[in-house]
């Protein structure tokens, strides 16, 4: 963005703030707060519904889990239990040898000559 967009866009936010007396100390501590609740969410859905895991499950977590789903599945921060188990993938597209001979040839014929 070059230098007279942003003064420009600057300009107009100044002004939507004083025209409803928003203060900048009150915008920093919005997004503060959001931070805070941010961090403080345990659990979150496909659907963007989350939850701290503290006092009574809400109603998506109710209906989630008596469907047979873990609570572990929604957990923000840690890994489902799952995925954990499955294997790293190899990724082949750098395999030097892919579409030489050596790719193909099976590994008893390696010591036969």
């Amino acid at each position: 963005m070059d230098e007279r967009k942003r003064e420009s866009i600057v300009a107009y936010l100044r002004r939507r703030m004083a025209e409803f007396s928003i203060e900048p100390e009150d915008v920093a501590a919005s997004i503060a707060e959001d931070q805070r609740r941010q961090r403080a969410v345990r659990y979150r859905d496909a659907f963007g519904n989350s939850w701290d895991g503290e006092g009574a499950a809400p109603q998506w977590v109710v209906q989630a889990t008596s469907a047979g789903q873990s609570l572990e599945h929604f957990a923000v921060n840690g890994t489902p239990a799952h995925e954990s188990l499955r294997r790293p993938s190899i990724d082949w597209s750098y395999d030097p040898f892919a579409g030489t001979r050596l790719a193909t040839v099976k590994s008893e014929n390696i010591g036969a000559s």
